[in-house]
This record gives structure tokens, C-alpha cells and sequence, in this order.
């Protein structure tokens, strides 16, 4: 509950889950942005990083998507709604709301995921021009992700 309360005083209000979800869980994650040049500019591909509790184990991973999958083999897939940017040398804070789902493990009932935290993972400034046309770079970033769900009826 302590950990709750702190989130919702770290996040601004625009990141905030919709009332009546509660946090299920949470995980830190350290990989890669992977961007790829379009010919003019860096355009996200999509993640690639690793999951993990706050003991440093392994729970799980998170790519393309964006997907996010629990050791369990459950995966959840969803879509920004609101962002911010508290520190313009990383990628922003996000609000993501699920669109999908698979597996019966513990992603089955995520319905909101929070990224918070971030360090690093934006796109170069430069080096993407028409020669360069589908050229693919990756960026490294560390971010924790917070997963809420419905709360459970009492």
C-alpha cells in the first residue's frame, strides 16, 4: 500500500490509472529503444528489454508491441494515452491502456500499465538521412512498469 501511495504522488496526474484499478505488480526494465531510419528521421521500432523484481530476478520481458510478457507465458498488448516528459535525455512517462491479451497468467486481468522512471532510450539527433534509409540503431534505457488491474470484488 505504501508503495501505492508514493506512485500516485511520483506520477502526474494525466498518468494516473482509472479509478478502481489497483496495482497488481511491478517490474524494472533495462534494454533497448531499437529505432530504425526512415531516411530522414528515427522512427521507434519497438523495445527490447528485460524484466525484472526488485530482488533483481528475472520475471519476464517486454518488445515489439508494445508486449510485455510474465514468466508465466502470459502477455499483455497495449496502446500510449497520455504522456509526459520529466527529463527531456530520455523517453517519456507513459499511460498505456491494454488492447490485448493472451495466456492465463498473471497479465490476463492487466488493464493499464504505467512506464515511470525512465533513463535514456531516445532516438539519435542525427545520423539518419537518405542514406542511411532503413539502417537500425539501438538505444539503451532503463524504466520501471507498474501494472494495475480492476480491484478485486470484496
Amino acid at each position: 500500500m505504501l508503495l501505492f501511495l508514493f506512485l500516485m504522488l511520483a506520477a502526474p496526474d494525466n498518468l494516473t490509472p482509472p479509478a478502481g484499478e489497483t496495482l497488481r505488480f511491478q517490474a524494472h526494465a533495462s534494454g533497448d529503444q531499437i529505432y530504425q531510419c526512415d531516411g530522414s528521421k528515427w522512427v521507434l521500432s519497438g523495445p527490447d528489454a528485460k524484466l525484472s523484481d526488485d530482488a533483481g530476478h528475472s520475471v519476464g520481458s517486454h518488445f515489439k508491441g508494445p508486449t510485455w510478457q510474465w514468466s508465466d507465458g502470459s502477455q499483455v498488448t497495449g496502446k500510449p494515452v497520455a504522456n509526459t516528459t520529466p527529463d527531456a535525455d530520455s523517453i517519456p512517462w507513459l499511460l498505456v491502456t491494454a488492447t490485448g491479451h493472451s495466456g492465463d497468467g498473471a497479465m490476463k486481468a492487466i488493464t493499464t500499465i504505467q512506464r515511470l522512471n525512465t533513463k535514456g532510450g531516445k532516438a539519435p539527433a542525427s545520423g539518419c538521412d537518405a542514406s542511411h534509409k532503413g539502417d537500425k540503431t539501438r538505444s539503451h534505457y532503463t524504466a520501471d512498469y507498474y501494472f494495475f488491474a480492476p480491484a478485486a470484488p470484496r
